[in-house]
């Protein structure tokens, strides 16, 4: 964090200091503050649909007594609303049970890796008008419906853009502040025939309006809806499966939810009780590193003062590691990997920011072309429901176009693919070339997968 960053953000450093500071004789006592301020423009036949601003902040207590927690929050900074919050928690921390790994964390957790010097703060953003934020989503939506004469409407044409600031202070002595901005541009295309629509969507996200590629999204909807045109049905069978980078990105964060430590010590990962066992093909390096400034989930620190740093989950098809905060890395008899995720509403979870697959050497058209046959899948539909945390059963529909001769053939829709989340690990035959880094906590790729089942007609 640099002095200029440390002076924007005293005021909120301060605070959680001051409220750190109160802590009694025998107490521990941690502050996390946040503020941020959201924009969102919805836009739709060349007129603004919907506009809207909210800047909130808060701050969120802990308050540890004998291995007891109380927590309490405030939806506001004035010092009479923090001041009732803390006396909440403290109140609150002697209904909770004694549990002999809660706590803050320590001067020593801190200690073990140095923050990442990260540039993730865009002070232009914040001085980018409403009537240029309007301006960017209209032209989204105009350019989507120039990207392609076969383009009829546009569904939906979005801006967002996001600043947010928090800082954390302890009892301890532990204490950070970190911030971040971040923008995009979306729109979702209606591409038709006769008798026959598709729908596609493309987006563009960076930390400032120059960052942002509206052509690309417009033509990233336009191409994915046209691709569908004439989509049918495809006969069951088991085919090779070659996932885009979206949905690379949402396997991904269902197999972060699978290492996440909170998760495995409650017994709902498919991977509780496997750490070093091969759990996925040689070539799969998996890995979850928020030091990375071109990851969207980039932070210096974690949500209890912990800095960040590169993780191992899986190494060479290996499982060598679960992320961890405090807690569960106390629970599980190691050391945070400083995977603490939180708002000030509730106390720190444990989350993935930064996923991703080490890329392979190779273009995403020499996968195409690496197989006689294979499905490639463009989206995804009933991810949540069709997935199991535990066994790691996967089903869910599909839409996108079988490959054939190391290019797209017939589009299809309305089939459903199906395997395992490990056993489509142990599948994983290549990884390609064009590692994307997407909003979210997860890094998009282009993979093939062995062998799936495709349900269809």
């Amino acid at each position: 964090m640099s002095a200029s960053e440390a002076d924007d953000l005293s005021d909120l450093l301060e605070l959680a200091r001051r409220v750190a500071g109160e802590a009694r004789a025998g107490e521990h006592v941690e502050a996390y503050v946040a503020r941020s301020r959201e924009t969102e423009v919805k836009v739709f036949g060349g007129q603004v649909e919907s506009l809207s601003s909210a800047e909130t902040a808060g701050v969120g207590v802990r308050v540890l007594v004998d291995g007891r927690t109380g927590y309490a929050w405030a939806g506001t900074l004035d010092p009479k609303a923090v001041a009732e919050a803390v006396a909440e928690a403290r109140d609150n921390s002697g209904f909770g049970e004694p549990d002999p790994d809660a706590g803050l964390a320590t001067p020593e957790d801190v200690a073990t890796a140095g923050p990442a010097r990260l540039d993730l703060w865009r002070p232009e953003l914040l001085a980018v008008s409403a009537d240029d934020k309007v301006g960017f989503a209209l032209e989204v939506e105009a350019a989507t419906l120039g990207a392609d004469p076969r383009v009829r409407g546009v569904e939906s044409a979005d801006y967002t853009d996001f600043a947010l600031e928090a800082a954390v202070a302890s009892s301890l002595g532990v204490e950070a502040s970190s911030r971040r901005t971040g923008c995009s541009v979306y729109a979702s295309a209606l591409a038709g025939t006769e008798g026959e629509t598709q729908t596609g969507f493309g987006f563009s996200a960076g930390r400032t309006v120059d960052d942002l590629d509206v052509a690309a999204a417009a033509r990233d909807a336009a191409e994915r809806a046209t691709r569908l045109l004439g989509a049918r049905q495809s006969a069951s069978r088991r085919v090779p499966v070659v996932l885009d980078p979206l949905v690379t990105r949402s396997v991904l964060a269902l197999i972060g939810a699978a290492v996440n430590g909170e998760a495995v010590l409650k017994g709902r990962s498919m991977f509780a009780e496997r750490a070093g066992e091969s759990v996925a093909a040689p070539m799969v390096t998996l890995s979850d590193d928020p030091t990375c400034a071109d990851a969207f989930g980039a932070t210096p620190f974690d949500g209890e003062g912990v800095p960040t740093r590169r993780t191992a989950l899986i190494d060479s098809g290996r499982l060598v590691g679960f992320l961890h905060n405090v807690y569960t890395a106390r629970r599980s008899g190691t050391r945070t990997t400083g995977s603490a995720v939180r708002g000030y509403t509730a106390p720190p979870g444990v989350g993935a920011r930064a996923l991703s697959l080490v890329p392979g050497e190779r273009a995403p058209e020499a996968l195409l072309a690496a197989v006689p046959e294979a499905l490639y899948v463009q989206s995804v539909s009933g991810l949540h429901s069709g997935t199991d945390p535990v066994s790691g059963d996967f089903s869910v529909g599909a839409e996108g176009c079988m490959v054939r001769g190391g290019g797209f053939a017939e589009p299809v829709r309305e089939v459903t693919i199906a395997s395992t989340l490990p056993r489509m690990l142990l599948d994983m035959m290549e990884v390609a070339n064009d590692l994307t880094w997407l909003p979210g906590g997860a890094a998009g790729v282009t993979v093939l997968i062995g062998d799936m089942t495709m349900s269809g007609a």
